[in-house]
């Protein structure tokens, strides 16, 4: 919004031409987003609270878990409200609204967020763990990564050339499949940071380093010059993703900032849905789906390590980790939560850099 109400007048006032610029706004969007979430996320918390939006230990198997942080029933949840505020917020005021892949990206985080937020609220009306049904949070997933595919597949073919990693001018063709495709990255990068979303500050800070990744692609792949040298394949208009990808990563170290151990608020599905859905649109509008599995590779791995223990126990009737996700099976074996965040959060930054090197490795 203010693009289009300050450039204008750079015309008058060169100072104003600095608007024009995406790394200006991208820095401003990120500071905007993280000091909305400082001054409103003290309100929010409290009228949650006031509603009475506790935070309940009704998983089957989590009990384990709850005697060693009995305090944690206490805390509220959907403090995702607070991380869409802040990103709409401030993807609103510094993006070029013009620009349809920041509707794109906005729409569908809201989208997956409404969807998070209505499990949430039959979560506490019912005080238990039986939100929607998973056929209806499913159904909701699928009908936005079919109503994204559609899109973008008749917008141009090329859209269906999935880009490899790592590798110069190689591209996989998949046609109509294309639709199908972005189904499985929609909803796989949403429903694996949910089940990520287990302890204070995990999910919000590993997803905070993949929307700084993504910034930068998103960037170079909007930029005619960068996007050749580096031989990314060039999408006119992608760079205003940059913006998007800058609120999330200040919403998300706002988050943090009352989400940190020990949490005062968790983001519930609210969060955890909108947060994986918008790195996911964002991989998928700049070709940079398959990326994810590298660059989110924490998040790939807590939902390999819940696949995993489900098909196990149902076809051998073992278990492979004491509990899954992962995080809660080092947690059962003596590691301190905060221990268990910071080596995964380590792990996050080394994806993020291994994604960075495929820049200069192709």
């Amino acid at each position: 919004m203010l693009y289009s109400l300050l450039y204008p007048l750079s015309e008058s006032l060169t100072f104003f031409n600095v608007f024009r610029y995406i790394t200006f706004r991208s820095v401003m969007a990120a500071m905007f987003a993280f000091l909305i979430s400082v001054v409103v996320g003290p309100w929010l918390i409290k009228l949650l609270c006031k509603m009475k939006a506790h935070h309940s230990h009704q998983r089957p198997g989590f009990e384990k878990i709850a005697e060693k942080s009995p305090e944690k029933a206490q805390i509220p949840t959907m403090g995702g409200i607070l991380i869409a505020i802040s990103i709409t917020t401030a993807t609103l005021l510094w993006g070029d609204l013009s620009n349809r892949y920041l509707w794109i990206a906005l729409g569908a985080f809201l989208w997956l967020g409404f969807i998070g937020f209505l499990d949430d609220l039959l979560k506490l009306r019912r005080q238990n763990s039986n939100g929607l049904l998973a056929i209806t949070k499913l159904s909701g997933q699928i009908l936005l990564g079919v109503a994204v595919g559609l899109f973008l597949y008749w917008d141009s073919p090329s859209w269906s050339q999935i880009d490899i990693p790592f590798l110069k001018d190689v591209a996989i063709p998949l046609g109509s499949l294309y639709v199908v495709f972005v189904c499985l990255v929609l909803v796989g990068s949403s429903n694996a940071v949910n089940l990520a979303d287990g302890l204070d500050g995990l999910a919000v800070g590993c997803t905070s380093f993949i929307a700084l990744t993504y910034a930068i692609f998103s960037y170079i792949t909007g930029h005619l010059l960068f996007a050749e040298y580096l031989y990314l394949p060039y999408i006119e208009g992608t760079g205003e993703l940059t913006i998007f990808c800058a609120s999330l990563v200040g919403a998300g170290l706002g988050f943090l900032w009352f989400n940190s151990h020990p949490a005062s608020v968790f983001m519930g599905d609210t969060g955890s849905l909108s947060l994986g859905g918008g790195l996911g649109i964002v991989a998928i509008l700049i070709k940079k789906e398959l990326l994810l599995l590298i660059v989110g590779g924490v998040f790939v791995i807590e939902a390999l390590s819940v696949i995993l223990q489900v098909v196990s126990f149902k076809t051998r009737g073992k278990r492979i980790f004491r509990m899954a996700p992962l995080h809660h099976h080092f947690q059962l074996q003596g590691w301190a939560e905060s221990k268990v965040v910071v080596r995964f959060w380590v792990i996050g930054i080394i994806l993020s850099l291994a994604g960075l090197a495929s820049l200069k490795l192709r």
